[in-house]
């Protein structure tokens, strides 16, 4: 048994000194992270008091946060929860009163308040099935725990070094289970975060029981111990590190049912499956399960007998692959538990070194998915790897953590025959907790939808204000198929309307605009986002939207939220209205363009910042602009380099306004952006000069297509040092040389010029377009010295005369080349 002693109060204090400058320390990190958030025009929540209510009650709850002052809506994740009323108190409290059916699953409830701007991001609110008592403190010393009665949920927080005892009293033989949510009532991302521990001990203040971060509850815990003798026993929660920061907890502590595992852990939509409960001690029972008639990721199920139910649900997955549930001895291919594909193969690792093998049939050339269920949906303590063996036993593939912290893989068959996969833990352990779900079928097409996050580590919500638009990108993950996605948006609130936008078949991407008319009542709702493909009904979408709820170190996310339908609400009007001028001349291939915004601005009278949307595919833009008070337009320049996406692409304008009401997202109806190939291809001849001499520099032009109006091409990029008289001229569609007259000065960069650029602007009644092409290279050299004289030779005898010679031929005039190699030789002689 595990003998840790726990000290009391005093004996703490004299062998603790090393946590006051742990404190400092975290007090001053704390002070430097506070110091460096930048303040968020979204309301955020932070929590609720209490953080959760009893089922089969009605209670007033406080919703804490920021910028809230005008919340008006509570929307619930998942049902269960009635909102009877939401009344702001002040900007950081909305009072809601709340109604929980009694058959009410117990459990978190992932929640999102909508104001009259904006959706807030997201925190969970518990539902219990016991009655809440609240922390009463002096609880910190051992010695003088609170006294509490079993099967009740404690409401406390967690100051610094806080540690906090409860005291319970017990028969022999009783059952004494402790469950805490703590992490997963956090907000936020910082490191330390509130990371609880808590421990079940004897009258003599020694450990018979621990936890520190359960699979099932992810970060928070769970521990139970059956009671070996009559007395008090006492529960202890704090901060696994001896952290916390007035962090919030609820303390589930009672004799209620707590199973780790549920076997199978699923079946197919309306089926009713008999379960088997694995319970944390390691005993096992029965029940009669009835699955809901919709397929789920994600299904709760919560154990009840005559103790009461569990605190939390155990997850199991909805999908039509029908259970194999292994069969021992299982524990090789030659006693593989056989199934029949699609399958989904169900069972317990249940010792340290068990593998479970299962075998399946399978035809040449078909692709295998097999994909497992344990740490990730069923919260199983279970670190699953995949191997997959052939019939003779050959080993042909397998996966570790592929899918996350589980394991997925794709099989193509070589040959008919049988094939087994082997379910092994990582570290080979086992136990009652070890539970898996193996799902193997023939791969088939998969389509998954998103929402990129605009804030980092915040998932996107969305507020389209009343007689507004309001846009976001949507993704969209393709898997064994290819073609164009149509997008549809279903539920959405009463006023508010998507304009359909199509993913063309190369594209992962896509605008969602969202329009409200103006007398759009102000309401949120959970919305369906839906993928449909012309003519393959066999693709099913889903949408899967991350919600961080807390982050740690280095990125980590220590409990998040998977959301299948997207948070969008109608708000207040905005003062402003924005527009996107039409272009009537395509951006080209190595060009450039400035798009007009304009902007009805009302009484509104302050800067505007606009930015695209999204930038096509080899288009950029600047997102620094602003409309500057007192203007109503802006030209935002974007650039086309030289592999742009050639096409038209639907592009829109963005904007946020802020008043005293709060903050609006608003977007412009879309343009089409016409993208097409260069016009012009641009040669450039090299160039050569001296200091202080003239040249010719030549472009050539080849026309790719004719244009209409009339161009001028200038030549940029000229080196300091260097003018041309000429540097812009006109050509036309016959035009295939343009020839600029240069001169360089005395003292001028010697050496060679790699910055000559060609720039064609278009002009025409429809607008002007602008291609920029380089570089061109002008040489420039120091002149070579004069020759050298050479000595005069002595007067020799004059010779005797002889017949005169034909007077010779006249010569050609030498080439500029050819005289300053003649200068060359010549120097070369005198020296």
């Amino acid at each position: 048994m595990h003998r840790t002693r726990y000290q009391t109060a005093a004996e703490r204090r004299t062998s603790s000194s090393y946590l006051v400058s742990r404190q400092i320390v975290m007090t001053s990190l704390l002070f430097f992270l506070l110091a460096g958030v930048a303040v968020a025009a979204q309301p955020r929540l932070t929590g609720s008091i209490p953080r959760g209510i009893q089922r089969g009650t009605t209670q007033k709850v406080i919703f804490t946060g920021t910028r809230i002052k005008d919340g008006r809506q509570l929307l619930f994740d998942i049902p269960g929860i009635n909102v009877l009323s939401v009344t702001p108190v002040d900007n950081s409290k909305v009072e809601a009163e709340l109604e929980v059916p009694a058959d009410t699953p117990p459990g978190l409830y992932p929640v999102r308040m909508v104001t009259e701007t904006d959706v807030s991001d997201m925190i969970m609110f518990a539902v219990g099935a016991m009655p809440n008592v609240d922390e009463v403190e002096p609880n910190s010393d051992i010695e003088t725990p609170q006294l509490i009665e079993s099967n009740v949920t404690i409401e406390g927080k967690i100051a610094t070094e806080d540690v906090d005892y409860f005291a319970v009293d017990l028969k022999k033989g009783d059952r004494l289970t402790a469950e805490v949510e703590g992490t997963r009532l956090r907000r936020g991302r910082g490191d330390p975060f509130f990371d609880p521990y808590i421990a079940i001990l004897n009258s003599d203040r020694f450990e018979l029981a621990f936890s520190d971060d359960a699979p099932l509850l992810q970060q928070d815990s769970v521990c139970s111990i059956t009671a070996p003798e009559d007395g008090r026993y006492i529960v202890m929660v704090r901060d696994s590190s001896f952290g916390g920061r007035n962090d919030a907890y609820r303390l589930h502590i009672g004799s209620f049912p707590r199973p780790v595992a549920v076997v199978p852990a699923g079946g197919a939509p309306g089926e009713v499956i008999n379960a088997t409960f694995v319970s944390i001690d390691g005993q096992q029972w029965t029940e009669s399960i009835q699955l809901p008639s919709e397929p789920s990721e994600l299904y709760p199920i919560v154990a009840t007998n005559e103790h009461g139910s569990s605190p939390s649900p155990n997850y199991v997955r909805v999908q039509p692959q029908g259970n194999v549930i292994e069969q021992e001895p299982n524990n090789s291919f030659k006693e593989s538990t056989a199934g029949t594909l699609p399958a989904a193969f169900c069972g317990i690792l249940a010792e340290p070194g068990d593998n479970d093998y299962f075998s399946f049939e399978a035809k040449k050339g078909q692709t295998v998915s097999i994909r497992l269920f344990s740490r990730k949906v069923l919260r199983s303590e279970l670190d699953g790897v995949i191997n997959v063996y052939n019939a003779k036993g050959g080993r042909v593939g397998g996966n570790d953590d592929s899918g996350g912290p589980d394991s997925f893989l794709e099989y193509k068959i070589p040959a008919d025959g049988a094939y087994h996969v082997r379910i092994s833990d990582h570290l080979g352990s086992g136990g009652p907790g070890f539970a898996y779900r193996l799902e193997v079928a023939l791969a088939g097409p998969e389509l998954t939808l998103s929402l990129p996050d605009r804030k980092r580590y915040e998932a996107t919500m969305i507020a389209v204000p009343q007689g507004n638009r309001t846009a976001v990108m949507l993704n969209a993950t393709r898997k064994g198929f290819g073609g164009a996605i149509d997008i549809e948006a279903l539920n959405l609130p009463a006023g508010v309307t998507a304009t359909p936008i199509q993913m063309p078949a190369n594209r992962t991407t896509v605008p969602l605009l969202l329009t409200a008319t103006a007398d759009a009542p102000l309401d949120g709702r959970l919305v369906n986002l839906v993928g449909k493909v012309d003519k393959r009904d066999d693709v099913v979408s889903r949408f899967d939207q991350q919600h961080q709820i807390v982050g740690g170190r280095n990125n980590a996310v220590p409990f998040e939220y998977r959301s299948n339908r997207a948070a969008i609400a109608v708000s207040k009007k905005s003062p402003c209205t924005i527009a996107i001028v039409q272009p009537q001349v395509p951006v080209v291939r190595n060009g450039s363009m400035e798009l007009t915004v304009t902007i009805d601005r009302a009484d509104y009278d302050a800067d505007v910042a606009v930015r695209l949307l999204y930038n096509p595919p080899g288009i950029g833009s600047s997102g620094s602009i602003k409309i500057p008070k007192g203007s109503n337009e802006a030209k935002i320049p974007i650039t086309a380099n030289a592999s742009a996406a050639i096409g038209e692409w639907p592009v829109i304008a963005s904007a946020i306004i802020s008043d005293g009401n709060g903050s609006y997202e608003i977007a412009s109806d879309p343009i089409t952006l016409n993208i097409a190939d260069k016009i012009f291809t641009f040669g450039f001849p090299k160039t050569s000069s001296e200091l202080g001499a003239d040249a010719n520099v030549v472009v050539d032009v080849e026309i790719g297509r004719p244009f209409e109006g009339t161009c001028e091409v200038e030549l940029v990029g000229i080196p300091a040092g260097v003018t041309c008289g000429n540097s812009k001229q006109t050509i036309t569609n016959e035009t295939e040389q343009v020839v600029y007259a240069v001169k360089v000065a005395d003292k001028a960069r010697v050496g060679q010029h790699k910055s000559l650029v060609a720039r064609a602007k278009i002009v025409s009644d429809k607008g002007v377009i602008t291609q920029t092409q380089g570089t061109g290279i002008l040489q420039i050299d120091k002149p070579l010295p004069a020759p050298v004289a050479k000595p005069a030779p002595k007067k020799a005898a004059a010779p005797a005369k002889k017949p005169a010679a034909p007077k010779p031929a006249v010569e050609k005039p030498l080439s500029r080349l050819e005289q300053l190699r003649l200068m060359r030789e010549e120097a070369r002689a005198g020296n």
